[in-house]
């Protein structure tokens, strides 16, 4: 009957610890998306919602389309949204003209303060581009 005993009280004590361990994960996941929140660039300000369909093309086009509609509506565009589909453009050129990528990025870079929800997207990028 002791050895019983001693066996419940080893699998409550792991089971409690593993509970502990999984709430302690939990509320430093809750913590770190509270921190840094997952934005999605069509909840970005400073798109006029006349040109959401254009772009939408645009990218769906292909780099030379996307930068034939910043050379046309890119004037219109405020930061960040258009912080983040010039940086969309680079993702799309890099390859093909990586001078062009890296003078575009740099550009975003310069302009992005550290609060920007565009910043994190930068910071992944910048050993890449730079």
């Amino acid at each position: 009957m002791k050895p019983l005993i001693v066996i419940f009280i080893i699998v409550g004590v792991a089971f409690g610890g593993w509970k502990i361990w999984d709430y302690w994960k939990s509320k430093e996941a809750e913590e770190a998306e509270r921190n840094n929140p997952v934005v999605t660039p069509q909840q970005l300000p400073g798109l006029p919602y006349q040109l959401n369909d254009s772009l939408a093309k645009a990218q769906s086009g292909g780099s030379k389309t996307l930068k034939a509609w910043l050379d046309a509506y890119g004037r219109s565009v405020q930061d960040p949204r258009l912080a983040s589909i010039q940086l969309d453009y680079v993702l799309l050129i890099g390859r093909e003209n990586p001078a062009e990528a890296r003078r575009i990025f740099a550009d975003v870079k310069k302009r992005t303060p550290s609060n920007s929800p565009v910043y994190p997207r930068v910071k992944q990028l910048e050993s890449t581009y730079e």
